[in-house]
């Protein structure tokens, strides 16, 4: 009788992964997340940025409309030269808050919020625009003040210019002479150019940094 003989083949060894391989897998599975993260963080500057665009924005609109109330020139005292002397450009006295201007004049240099002139930013009405807290409600200090949203304000810069050519500034004093071509002028009769500058200071910035610009012509 024949004896059976078994043979048994032999099973493949499982290779594990080498120390190169794997150190291979974590680069590539590093850079991908490294990727990611570079492009969240992108993504977060530019949501964060045009927020502040439309912030800004909508801020530079507050102060035009704030401006269509207005007379050009003080609606008292004009606009005048006196004795040589330019008589009711700017401020006049008594004017200590946003709701007592009373011209587009009185714009010129002023600022609204974080160190300038008056508090603010304002909205339309003159009245500071406060900030909002996490709950949604008004948010006021110790006092019951209303806290002025933080880190904003509006810069204005009121301009006479030529009535023939918005683009040439002329003196706030000028009045312009009589020719064969041209009529006279007085000082009290150019239209105005107003530029609102928004600007914005971060806990981080030295210094606030503008957003945006708005400018805009006020007729004669």
């Amino acid at each position: 009788m024949r004896a059976h003989t078994t043979t048994r083949r032999s099973q493949p060894r499982r290779r594990g992964l080498s120390l190169l391989e794997t150190m291979m897998a974590l680069t590539i599975v590093g850079v991908g997340v490294l990727a990611f993260v570079d492009a969240q963080t992108a993504f977060t500057r530019s949501n964060a940025w045009s927020s502040q665009s439309a912030t800004a924005m909508l801020l530079a609109n507050e102060v035009r409309e704030f401006t269509r109330k207005l007379s050009r020139h003080d609606p008292v005292t004009g606009l005048e030269i006196r004795n040589g002397v330019l008589i009711g450009w700017g401020m006049e006295n008594g004017e200590v808050d946003a709701t007592d201007i009373d011209d587009v004049d009185d714009l010129d240099g002023v600022t609204f919020g974080n160190g300038g002139t008056f508090e603010g930013p304002i909205d339309a009405e003159g009245n500071v625009i406060p900030s909002i807290n996490i709950n949604g409600d008004i948010q006021t200090d110790t006092n019951d003040d209303v806290v002025p949203l933080q880190g904003w304000r509006q810069r204005v810069v009121v301009e006479k210019v030529d009535p023939y050519n918005f683009l040439t500034v002329r003196a706030d004093s000028y009045q312009q002479a009589a020719t064969a071509v041209l009529p006279f002028i007085p000082v009290n009769s150019f239209p105005l150019r107003v530029t609102v500058i928004v600007e914005y200071q971060s806990l981080t910035d030295v210094n606030p940094q503008e957003v945006t610009r708005l400018t805009f012509i006020v007729p004669r």
